[in-house]
C-alpha cells in the first residue's frame, strides 16, 4: 500500500525515519538517473544521488507543496551535478591503481561483454546523448527522461516557455541524427 506523497512528506518533516526511507526508496533510481545522465559514471553518479538526499533532508522544511516536490526534487538533483561537474571541471580524477587480486573477484551476474551486448541499443542512445551539445542534452534530460512540463523547465533555466520548446524540438532532432550517425557506424568520432 502506497503513502501519497502528501502524507509522506508531512511524516518526513515529522522526523519519522519510516517515512523518509519510503520517500528515498521511491524518489532515488530518478536522482540516481539525473546524476548518471550529467555525470555519466555510475559509481560518480551513486554518490551523488546519496549526497542530494542529504541535501533534501536537511532542507525539506522549505517543500510544503507535494505538487512542487518533483520538480524541486529535480532542481536540487541538477544543481548538485552542475556543482560537481564545476569541482570537476577545476580539479580532474586521479587515476586508481589496479588490484592484484582483482582476478579472484568475480560477479555471479551477466558478464560487462554480456551486458554490453544485451544493453546496446540503450547504449547507442546514451552515446547519441552524450555526444549533443550541453543544453540540447539538459532539455532532453529534463523533458524526455525526467517529464518536466515545459513551463517548470522554463522556471529552471530561467527563460521563456516558448525557447524551452523550440530547444526541446531542436534537440530531439539532433539527438535524432546522432542515434543515426552511431547506428551507421559514421560516428564521427564518437
Amino acid at each position: 500500500m502506497s503513502v501519497d506523497l502528501d502524507t509522506l512528506l508531512e511524516r518526513c518533516r515529522a522526523g519519522e525515519e519510516l517515512a523518509w526511507e519510503a520517500l528515498v526508496r521511491r524518489f532515488q533510481s530518478r536522482v540516481y538517473a539525473i546524476a548518471f545522465h550529467y555525470l555519466g559514471d555510475a559509481e560518480e553518479a551513486r554518490d551523488l544521488a546519496q549526497e542530494v538526499f542529504v541535501r533534501l533532508y536537511r532542507s525539506l522544511s522549505l517543500c510544503t507543496d507535494a505538487a512542487r516536490f518533483v520538480p524541486w526534487l529535480v532542481r536540487v538533483s541538477r544543481n548538485a551535478c552542475i556543482d560537481n561537474l564545476r569541482r570537476r571541471r577545476a580539479r580532474p580524477p586521479f587515476q586508481d591503481i589496479a588490484v592484484d587480486e582483482s582476478h579472484r573477484l568475480r560477479s555471479p551476474g551477466a558478464t560487462p561483454e554480456e551486458q554490453w551486448l544485451a544493453d546496446s541499443g540503450k547504449r547507442l542512445i546514451y552515446r547519441a546523448l552524450r555526444a549533443l551539445t550541453e543544453l540540447n542534452r539538459e532539455v532532453i534530460v529534463l523533458k524526455d527522461i525526467q517529464g518536466l512540463s515545459f513551463e517548470e523547465i522554463a522556471s529552471m533555466l530561467n527563460v521563456p516557455v516558448g525557447t524551452v520548446k523550440s530547444r526541446s524540438n531542436r534537440a530531439r532532432i539532433e539527438l535524432a541524427e546522432r542515434v543515426l550517425a552511431l547506428s551507421r557506424g559514421g560516428g564521427g568520432g564518437l
